[in-house]
């Protein structure tokens, strides 16, 4: 394609650029319509995922007010389609599962990031389904964070994916002194994290002669909060003790996000033209903002680890082969679940949809299509006050907690949940809407 060609040509220049002191003027390449061409199959995909990243701390979305420089991802949305109402779960681990099983978190066991994160080995994956189902002959890679199986170093290759390389639990102490597993074997890393990660991608994506899936899960921008080598990032000459990270530590935060995109840039650029006009590249976070840099309009404590929209909602933008809706935005519902499905039916699974999954494959080339009317997210606290599930539809969302205490709010009057209906008299119309709600999370089994 020849937009994903010019987004390849600025990752080149930024890239090179980035080899010395960081520029405040990035190389942004201006979207280009997509044209008729011979169909490529079965395209590469590549699906990068960031760690603590909601929409409040991302380009292009209306919420926050303090954005990171993120040239690589404001080209992918310049060419590709952002979806505005993608849904995640609260934490870390179980919205990797839900990518992972097509199934939502009451299913498999994974609610938390802590005694919960564990996948059952038994669980059917996303690689392994894709190879049950297809002819097509991929080659699966995971590098960066996988958090769903405690220490046990070969579970992720056990799990369907040829190569596995990166950080087996929840993240790291030190970005510059961690835990690196690949294939089974652990050893001790002193390379900054974000910039091995990478290294590791663009060798494995290098070393394939066949379709593949590289599924690229770098761990920032999660604690602990810091300053990344000053070429990765455009915040500057920021003192680097604990007590200044503590007192402010939005630069901090935002420091780490710019090293990713400029590390993004860094893959793409590595693509041969070839390879890059047959890749579709997904990115999401995977849940939203932690509190100490959460910013408004969302509330405080309704970010990360809460069923609220600022640790539900997160970025989702998708580029590349297949996609036919340059520089647009979707407000339909989506959920990470759903990656899954689209994922598999892009590397030629004909099924739509899969347990909980639903493939958004549609949405990449036709405006008028949807994907789901529901959305489930889950979270297991340590109290009763602290489990529950959020359900909602294009308008109104559901909230219950274990304890009993509820909340209704109209996502349309009200998209930042400061009014619960339910402390006032529903009309008619609400009140069956709630039941609906209701309806749908009961025939789920839950």
């Amino acid at each position: 394609m020849k937009y994903l060609y010019k987004l390849w040509l600025s990752c080149m220049i930024a890239v090179a650029v980035g080899c010395g002191e960081p520029t405040p003027d990035p190389v942004v390449p201006d979207p280009l319509p997509p044209t008729p061409e011979d169909t490529l199959s079965p395209p590469n995909i590549l699906l990068i995922i960031t760690d603590d990243m909601g929409v409040d701390a991302t380009p292009g979305y209306p919420e926050g007010s303090i954005k990171p420089a993120m040239p690589t991802l404001d080209s992918l949305a310049s060419i590709g389609l952002t979806f505005e109402q993608a849904w995640a779960n609260p934490i870390c681990a179980p919205t990797r599962a839900t990518i992972l099983t097509g199934k939502y978190g009451f299913r498999t066991g994974v609610l938390n990031a802590e005694d919960a994160a564990y996948l059952s080995p038994s669980e059917l994956t996303l690689p392994q389904y894709i190879d049950l189902h297809s002819d097509h002959d991929y080659q699966y890679g995971l590098i960066g964070k996988w958090h769903l199986s405690g220490q046990e170093a070969e579970r992720p290759n056990e799990m369907g994916f040829d190569y596995f390389a990166g950080i087996l639990r929840g993240g790291v102490e030190d970005y510059d002194f961690w835990r690196l597993s690949e294939q089974g074997q652990n050893s001790t890393s002193t390379e900054y994290v974000t910039t091995q990660l990478t290294d590791l991608a663009i060798d494995w994506i290098g070393q394939q002669d066949k379709p593949w899936l590289c599924w690229l899960a770098y761990n920032t921008p999660h604690t602990p909060l810091h300053l990344p080598p000053s070429h990765l990032h455009q915040q500057g000459n920021l003192p680097t003790d604990e007590a200044s990270i503590a007192q402010n530590p939005m630069p901090y935060y935002l420091a780490m996000i710019e090293s990713v995109d400029h590390e993004m840039g860094r893959v793409m650029a590595s693509l041969p033209k070839e390879t890059r006009e047959n890749t579709l590249v997904i990115f999401i976070g995977d849940n939203g903002t932690s509190g100490q840099v959460l910013q408004r309009p969302f509330p405080n404590r309704r970010g990360k680890g809460s069923l609220y929209q600022g640790g539900l909602r997160v970025p989702l933008v998708v580029a590349g082969q297949g996609v036919e809706r340059p520089g647009m935005r979707s407000s339909e519902l989506v959920h990470s679940i759903d990656l899954f499905s689209t994922i598999a039916e892009i590397a030629g699974v004909s099924q739509m949809s899969h347990e909980d999954s639903r493939s958004f494959l549609p949405m990449l080339s036709d405006q008028s299509a949807s994907t789901r009317d529901f959305c489930l997210s889950e979270t297991l606290g340590d109290t009763p006050s602290r489990t529950g599930y959020a359900a909602r539809e294009s308008q109104y969302k559901y909230i219950r907690w274990e304890d009993g205490q509820e909340r209704l709010y109209d996502l349309l009057a009200d998209p930042y949940e400061a009014v619960n209906l339910l402390q006032g008299t529903l009309t008619a119309g609400q009140q069956g809407r709630l039941d609906d709600l209701k309806d749908q999370v009961t025939a789920l089994g839950r």
